[in-house]
């Protein structure tokens, strides 16, 4: 007989969400490390930046350390206050699902089209990628804008989980690649802080709020906004078709084993994570480029221990949530996992010091005059 920790790791919902977790925090590192690449110097030698690296958040250690509070908030709010507000938060949930699908699907256009000459622009008419002078005119960001709309209209029709993973996977990679911590002081606060939200929401809001305030928000579904507003216009047949919403703040996979049981993993879970992974795949190319130029080891190393960190914590996160029957804080595995193994690597490397407080303070001087 297979023991029932097997049995749910060969699920294909489990391996599902699994392997799409480790893609996504993947992708997203590697579009934020591609923002660093886009900087040019011009002839003055001062660094510009594009609109896209404008539009990085950087979060330092107060808004690291009230993140978990706000956050707090925001699910109360969605606790108490769900059925009256419903249209507010699919709304506003779909419209930025929707922006960050578009911006995850702008790079695979880009290299479909040929580059534009600035000097022959024409906006809207121009088969170019993405550019300073199109914006979001060119023909890339417009196919990236109509395949957006495809999917959140559909998403909105027929309420299919695939379609809900879809806008899941641009908001992750989207957060992943313009969210930042600028160090490993702010990731370490922010995810020790979070770490103690996810676990007093899951395990202890019970005793408060009488009812497990995580699992609830998580699980619940919204009335679709074409039935409401059907219904508003008195066209209840048409509202009656209209399914209700599962808002995209999760990913869900059917499970093969259990007829009607869907695993599900919450974007935060990947996300947070997923700004420590980013932040030392950064420093991992910004250390062999400029502190070990001439070193020819494996670049990546940092990121490889974290990404294994994940690996494992998403494992300890599924089985111990299978065997126990009860849904878990994921990030009680996950933050252990990926942080412990890259501090303790970064003590051995003499690394720590830096990362700890500025990690790219002083790298445009060459390396041999660099100083921890």
């Amino acid at each position: 007989m297979t023991p029932e920790w097997l049995s749910m790791l060969t699920d294909t919902s489990r391996l599902a969400i699994f392997g799409s977790a480790i893609c996504l925090v993947v992708h997203g590192s590697r579009q934020s490390l591609k923002l660093d690449e886009e900087e040019t110097v011009d002839e003055n030698g001062t660094v510009v930046t594009n609109t896209r690296q404008s539009n990085l958040q950087i979060l330092d250690s107060k808004q690291a350390l009230f993140l978990p509070v706000g956050a707090s908030v925001s699910l109360l709010m969605l606790f108490y206050f769900f059925d009256s507000m419903q249209f507010f938060f699919t709304v506003v949930s779909t419209v930025i699902a929707g922006f960050s699908v578009a911006a995850f699907v702008l790079p695979f256009f880009q290299y479909i089209f040929k580059d534009c000459p600035a000097q022959q622009c024409r906006g809207i008419a121009c088969w170019s990628r993405y550019c300073e002078c199109c914006g979001p005119l060119s023909l890339a960001g417009l196919a990236s804008a109509l395949v957006a709309t495809i999917v959140v209209v559909t998403w909105v029709l027929t309420a299919h989980w695939a379609l809900m993973d879809a806008l899941g996977y641009g908001v992750c990679v989207c957060m992943i690649a313009y969210v930042r911590v600028s160090s490993l002081r702010v990731s370490t606060v922010l995810l020790c802080g979070l770490l103690l939200y996810d676990v007093f929401w899951v395990f202890f809001s019970s005793a408060i709020f009488h009812s497990n305030v995580m699992l609830d928000v998580a699980t619940k579904e919204a009335d679709n906004p074409v039935s409401m507003l059907a219904n508003r216009m008195n066209l209840k047949h048409v509202g009656m078709s209209a399914p209700q919403l599962s808002l995209p703040g999760k990913l869900m996979f059917p499970s093969t084993n259990v007829q009607g049981h869907f695993a599900m993993l919450g974007l935060g879970d990947i996300v947070m994570p997923g700004l420590l992974l980013c932040f030392v795949m950064r420093f991992d190319h910004h250390k062999a480029k400029y502190y070990e130029p001439k070193s020819t080891g494996f670049k990546y190393y940092y990121f490889t221990i974290a990404l294994m960190g994940y690996a494992v914590g998403l494992l300890l996160a599924s089985m111990v949530s299978e065997l126990t029957h009860h849904a878990q804080p994921a990030l009680l595995y996950l933050v252990p996992c990926t942080l412990i193994p890259v501090v303790i690597l970064a003590r051995v490397q003499g690394d720590l010091r830096r990362m700890w407080v500025e990690p790219f303070a002083g790298l445009e001087k060459p390396a041999d005059v660099l100083t921890v």
